[in-house]
Formats: C-alpha cells, sequence, structure tokens
C-alpha cells in the first residue's frame, strides 16, 4: 500500500549560501512568494546520449512502458544477502567492504561501510548512495565519491553504494539511467539486500543521490515506502518534459529544441508523441506526478553555477513537492558547480544534520 501524505506539518525553507569560495560562509532564509516558470532552460554538458534503448518497446495501448511508475510499483525488488567479497581498508569509526547483491539475477557489486562498536538493538541506520553519471568503462569502485561516504559513514550509518549493472564488475549491461528502469531497479534491490543485511535497521533506510543518482534516488521514494528520506544534490529530476526539451548534453537548449535523431528522445516521442500529444505517458514515466504518495522528505541542495544540470530542475522540484504538500527543503549554493565543491562541507553538515533527523531517529 502506498502511504498519503505526512502527518506532520509541511515546512518549506529556501537557503541561499553566500560568501567567499574560501571565505566565511553564511546564510539567509526566504520564503518563496511566487512559483518559478514551469519550465527550466539551460546548457549543459553531461555522457553522451543514451541510444541503447529496447528493441521491443511495448505501446501505450497495450502493457504498461517499463518506466511507468506503476508499472514499477508492481514489480518485485527480492535483493539477497550482502556477501562480503572483500575487506578494504578501514575509515576513521567504521570498516569498509566489497561486496555483491543480486539484482535480476545480475551479480551487483558495491561499495559498504559499517560502523565500529556495539551494533544497535534494531540494526544500524542506513544510506543507499546513489552515484552520478561516470563512463561505465572507466567507473571503478573504490573510486569517486570518496570524502561524501567518508563522512556519512563517520556520523554512524551503514553506507551502501552500487556500483549498477554494466559498471566494473557489475553483470548486465550499463544501458542509460532515463531510457531503461534498469538501474532504478538495481537500486531498489539494494534497498531490499539492505532490509536483509544483519546489521542492518530495515525502518531506517535512507537515500542519498548525485545528478543522475539523484533521478535514481526521487524515483525510488515514489516507487517503494522503504525510504524515509532522501538527500538529492544536484540532481537530474525534471519532469520528462524537461529532460525532454529543456536539458541537452554538449550543446545549447531551448523551450524549441527537438530531440536529435537517433536519440532516446527521439525514439520515444516517435513512438509515443510529444508531452502536448500525449501527456497522459509522459506523465506516467514522470517520478514529478507522484510527489503526492512520495515516502519521505527531501533536502535538495544545487550549484547556481552548475552547466550539468539546470538549478531550475532542484527549484522546480521544491514548488512541486509544496504543491503536493511534502516537507522539501532546498539549499541553492551560489556560484557553485554540479559537485557543490566550494561549499562541499557546508552541504554534508546539512546533509548529515537532515538524515540524522529524518533516518537516525525516525
Amino acid at each position: 500500500m502506498r502511504r498519503g501524505k505526512f502527518d506532520w506539518l509541511t515546512a518549506t525553507i529556501i537557503t541561499i549560501l553566500i560568501g567567499s569560495c574560501h571565505g566565511t560562509e553564511s546564510a539567509s532564509t526566504l520564503v518563496p512568494e511566487t512559483a518559478p516558470p514551469s519550465t527550466a532552460t539551460a546548457s549543459t554538458t553531461l555522457p553522451p546520449a543514451e541510444t541503447s534503448i529496447p528493441t521491443a518497446i511495448p505501446t501505450a495501448t497495450s502493457v504498461p512502458h517499463p518506466l511507468e511508475i506503476s508499472a514499477m510499483r508492481a514489480r518485485e525488488y527480492p535483493g539477497s544477502d550482502i556477501v562480503i567479497e572483500d575487506e578494504l581498508d578501514p575509515g576513521v569509526g567504521y570498516r569498509r567492504y566489497y561486496v555483491s547483491y543480486l539484482s535480476e539475477g545480475l551479480k551487483i557489486y558495491a561499495l559498504m561501510t559499517v560502523p565500529n562498536g556495539e551494533t544497535p538493538i534494531t540494526g544500524w541506520p542506513v544510506v543507499v548512495f546513489n552515484h552520478g553519471y561516470i563512463p561505465p568503462d572507466v567507473y571503478v569502485t573504490t573510486e569517486r565519491y570518496i570524502a561524501y561516504v567518508d563522512l556519512i559513514a563517520r556520523a554512524g550509518y551503514i553506507v551502501f553504494r552500487s556500483d549498477y549493472r554494466g559498471h566494473d564488475r557489475s553483470e548486465g549491461e550499463a544501458g542509460g539511467a532515463y531510457s531503461r528502469p534498469d538501474y532504478t531497479i538495481d537500486v531498489l534491490n539494494a534497498v531490499s539486500s539492505m532490509k536483509r543485511y544483519a546489521y542492518a535497521d530495515p525502518n531506517r533506510i535512507g537515500m542519498w543521490g548525485h545528478s543522475m543518482g539523484g533521478y535514481i534516488t526521487l524515483r525510488s521514494m515514489v516507487i517503494t515506502d522503504d525510504i524515509k528520506a532522501g538527500v538529492i544534490w544536484a540532481g537530474v529530476v525534471g519532469s520528462y518534459e524537461d529532460l525532454l526539451y529543456n536539458w541537452r548534453r554538449g550543446t545549447a537548449s531551448s523551450p524549441d529544441s527537438q530531440p536529435r535523431p537517433g536519440s532516446w528522445r527521439a525514439t520515444y516521442t516517435g513512438l509515443y508523441g510529444t508531452p502536448e500529444e500525449n501527456p497522459e505517458f509522459w506523465n506516467s514515466i514522470s517520478a514529478n506526478s507522484y510527489l503526492s504518495e512520495i515516502s519521505g522528505p527531501i533536502q535538495l541542495h544545487h550549484g547556481t553555477a552548475d552547466t550539468d544540470v539546470p538549478v531550475e530542475f532542484s527549484e522546480i522540484l521544491f514548488y512541486q513537492m509544496l504543491e503536493a504538500g511534502q516537507y522539501v527543503e532546498l539549499y541553492k549554493h551560489e556560484g557553485d558547480n554540479h559537485n557543490i565543491s566550494n561549499y562541499f562541507s557546508a552541504a554534508m553538515r546539512n546533509t548529515i544534520e537532515f538524515f540524522d533527523r529524518y533516518v537516525k531517529v525516525y
């Protein structure tokens, strides 16, 4: 059963961090008076366009499309027991492991941290960590996001960072996040695997996502009730209409832009029509259409100088969450980039405080 709106008061916060990149940080809190435009425009440079799409895509009048939220809710995500493949060098206050689990019969590898000390009676709280796009052929499990994982792990959480299929040694094809449900399926199976892990608390699971991982986080939170809170940095959290028309990789974009031939955008609009022609289909695959049923509160972070994912995506999601009666926080980091490098420490402090508030003591 899906949950409805929260029982507690909805709050609204926009925090803009101000100051020198290397100087003292300060903050001001604003209450929104008017909503931003319903669409976002930006120029972006990210991975090559996804062209690997299932060759037989069901029509909207036959069986549900695999990306439809209702279809993803109807699936099962059994996960598996966590298998420790190797123990890595420890961090400060936690152990690190190279582990594996199963997703649709595929062996998926992951990085897992476990706090030192006596395990709580209910198990440790968990943060499932969804990394952003890294070319699958250069991705390495033990590289990237080291500082992010370290700080969350030090705060007393099991951190579980899935490689996704086709990345490093993980089995399967790395077919892309936006035209296939595969990576989200892998993450939902990771959540189920964590619920089975003896040292984890199955009732205290949060999720963190960056960029593409933010897209996966938002989708996961409208598919399952198992995720108590989510934090998204520079997330690809626009609706599919925005992904079609207001977000391009390597070229300028405008609301009048047309999908490039051969891309998943062109394939899907050819099969299902445009959002104007077939809003029912495009809404059915957009997590943004299901925010009234999201599993928990969300904290958003975005740099105003992000050239990879437009800050408008986070701004629009903020207002959509409010309209849905949900709790949301938005931190806009003035002049910062896609990785929020300049205000990393402040953003991580707010991230951990949010997880402490809504996951650790949930």
